[in-house]
């Protein structure tokens, strides 16, 4: 006879590891430098990129070295005029990978809602002479 219930999903081994939750995509800034790639299939500007992830040049482009090495991002150099520019855009791994980390990221989501509204009952339903630490 198991001691797990059978409708008892907070007791399954590894149930809150989110072992999906990609660590190189995981880091603050390359997760925002990734979701604006994500927005912009055709790729977006290094200089426009740094403006809407609020980076610095050095930190932009150390992240996206990392996120290169790791497949996710592909850059491409080139010139406007006789300016040149370098063009950031996912890859299909990248893509891949960066759905899979939101579908781990709204697991998350979901099990803290449950987390809240259960804390919620057992507020309401504590025992006399008992309160939340």
């Amino acid at each position: 006879m198991s001691d797990r219930h059978d409708d008892d999903h907070d007791n399954e081994l590894g149930r809150y590891a989110y072992d999906g939750l990609d660590r190189v995509l995981h880091e603050k800034a390359r997760l925002g430098i990734v979701t604006s790639l994500a927005a912009r299939a055709e790729g977006i500007l290094f200089g426009d990129l740094k403006t809407l992830c609020s980076l610095t040049d050095g930190n932009l482009s150390r992240h996206l070295t990392v996120l290169q090495e790791g497949g996710i991002v592909e850059i491409q150099k080139g010139y406007r005029g006789r300016r040149p520019q370098t063009l950031c855009r996912l890859t299909d791994e990248g893509r891949q990978r960066y759905l899979e980390y939101i579908a781990v990221l709204e697991s998350v989501l979901d099990d803290a809602a449950t987390a809240a509204r259960a804390s919620r009952r057992a507020r309401r339903s504590m025992p006399e002479g008992w309160s939340p630490a």
